[in-house]
């Protein structure tokens, strides 16, 4: 498969973005997004404690929810929330 991963910049902020050839789809960093979005002080709490209201509304998304691992700022690869 051929990766391709690039940081955008939206609002001054980094969001890690990672695109899939195969399936021609984007994926972006959700953790990033809630970062920018809410200016939460801890996006990852932010991120598990919406996953719990909406699996438990029966939503849909929930199901679509992908891991994939992006670039950390200490340069490690980790797991994160993703979304297409």
């Amino acid at each position: 498969m051929n990766e391709k991963t690039e940081i955008k910049i939206f609002e001054q902020k980094q969001v890690r973005t990672f695109w899939d050839e195969n399936s021609e789809k984007w994926y972006l960093s959700v953790i990033d997004i809630i970062s920018t979005l809410t200016e939460s002080t801890i996006p990852k709490r932010y991120w598990s404690d919406l996953k719990k209201k909406l699996h438990k509304e029966g939503s849909e998304l929930y199901e679509k929810i992908v891991q994939l691992k992006f670039e950390a700022a200490d340069g490690k690869m980790r797991i994160t929330g993703n979304s297409r």
